[in-house]
């Protein structure tokens, strides 16, 4: 029996699952792709709001193997502990965020949640009052990749836990 980072049996976990297949080794070209679209789009984001949009991102999406990296990836870069556990809650917990990351967090709600089947006028109005054109097209374009990575890494049931800070880098 093993104990995990706060002293308790791993015996006590529910077993880790499997994953469905490692869909980068399978499509390696599509990898590549997504890692050259994840830098473009990082080059012109604030890295603190991308990792807060990363994380928000896979939150909404259920993406367990991306919340444990982009919350590890924000802490080890100096991010609050506090900050990344309300926002989930941001609505509530607004006096956590600054105005423009409140914009590019509900920015990426309205992206990622499309029941409605547009980003509403007022979300896209209060994102381009805080950020200008260049600098949105990127957040955008983060969002947008965001919610790629997390859809393969849901459908293919990666296994969260594992990453260190730093590896995807």
């Amino acid at each position: 029996m093993t104990t995990n980072e706060h002293s308790r049996p791993t015996s006590d976990y529910c077993p880790e699952h499997t994953p469905r297949m490692n869909w980068s080794e399978h499509a390696p070209d599509v990898y590549k792709a997504m890692a050259r679209l994840e830098a473009a789009s990082r080059k012109g984001t604030d890295p603190v709001i991308a990792e807060l949009v990363k994380i928000r991102a896979s939150q909404l999406n259920h993406c367990a193997f991306c919340l444990d990296m982009h919350t590890k990836d924000a802490l080890a870069a100096g991010e609050s502990a506090q900050r990344i556990v309300q926002l989930s809650a941001w609505e509530e917990a607004r006096h956590f965020y600054t105005p423009k990351e409140i914009a590019a967090i509900e920015l990426t709600e309205a992206v990622t949640v499309l029941t409605d089947g547009f980003v509403p006028d007022e979300v896209y109005a209060r994102a381009a009052k805080h950020f200008g054109e260049e600098e949105l097209a990127h957040l955008i374009a983060s969002i947008i990749t965001i919610n790629a990575w997390n859809r393969f890494a849901v459908s293919t049931r990666m296994v969260p836990g594992h990453y260190t800070p730093g590896d995807h880098r």
